[in-house]
């Protein structure tokens, strides 16, 4: 058996297609859309106090995740930015720091921090998930692409120059599709512009779920169904969660992630 036979093989995908990237001007309408259902989310299940800590996406600073911190304190959590800078990719220090920071929240609130990362940032929370179990309570990501390679995005050049990649250890992309041991949630979007959506489903498990929703990439974090459901994971007894279900309502706001992939499907890449 060869090298890359002792691994998980990943199906060859090409980043999303034109009228997925066109549709990324969503955004705006979504983040009109987050003010104006600001009434509505006040339903949203309030949480326990804990800290949560957001990791922003690839080039973005934490001002892009202001709106869901600003929602998630309205929830009663303790949402904290990471504080390091705009995310230019994981190099060493960032993920030293990042340590230093999750532990710090850990021992000034004596209680386990949940992540949330949008898109790289979601790397971040799933990986520091693996290696700090002890502190880490939940983990939830937004559009994040670790189930598939990197080049099945259209922010793959970018990834490459900051970090001077051009080969991709395939043990190594196995191991980013491992859950963390925690409960984990994976949000995305089947019309994702930058991310093959299936680059972000969750292999299910016990403490592992996929939320499927109709949102862009840029957008996700100020989408209603997105903040909304990012309550309902939190607020999720510690010691007791529960898979999201989509009952009532909620059959009409998030479609269900096991129908069969046809709209919206990323297309294979040439071999």
């Amino acid at each position: 058996m060869n090298d890359h036979g002792k691994h998980a093989q990943f199906v060859p995908l090409r980043p999303p297609g034109l009228v997925e990237v066109l549709l990324e001007s969503r955004a705006l309408l979504e983040y009109g859309a987050g003010i104006a259902a600001t009434p509505l989310l006040r339903l949203a299940p309030r949480g326990d106090g804990h800290p949560v800590l957001v990791f922003p996406g690839m080039g973005a600073s934490d001002s892009s995740t202001s709106p869901l911190r600003r929602f998630l304190r309205s929830r009663g959590y303790l949402a904290h930015a990471w504080r390091l800078g705009r995310n230019l990719g994981p190099t060493p220090e960032v993920v030293a720091q990042s340590r230093a920071r999750i532990r710090a929240l850990r021992q000034r609130h004596g209680r386990r921090v949940s992540l949330i990362g949008w898109s790289l940032g979601g790397i971040y929370a799933r990986e520091l998930a693996k290696a700090m179990p002890e502190d880490i309570r939940m983990v939830i990501t937004l559009g994040t692409p670790f189930a598939g390679h990197p080049r099945a995005t259209n922010a793959w050049r970018l990834f490459e120059m900051l970090n001077g990649r051009r080969r991709h250890d395939p043990g190594r992309l196995d191991s980013l599709r491992r859950p963390p041991p925690m409960p984990t949630t994976s949000i995305y979007s089947r019309t994702d512009g930058i991310v093959a959506w299936q680059c972000s489903v969750e292999r299910e498990g016990p403490r592992a779920e996929n939320i499927e929703v109709e949102a862009s990439h840029t957008g996700m974090g100020v989408h209603p169904a997105v903040l909304y459901a990012v309550a309902d994971r939190l607020a999720q007894p510690e010691g007791a969660w529960r898979p999201f279900t989509r009952t009532g309502w909620r059959r009409l706001i998030y479609p269900d992630p096991h129908r069969p992939a046809c709209f919206g499907a990323a297309r294979p890449s040439p071999t």
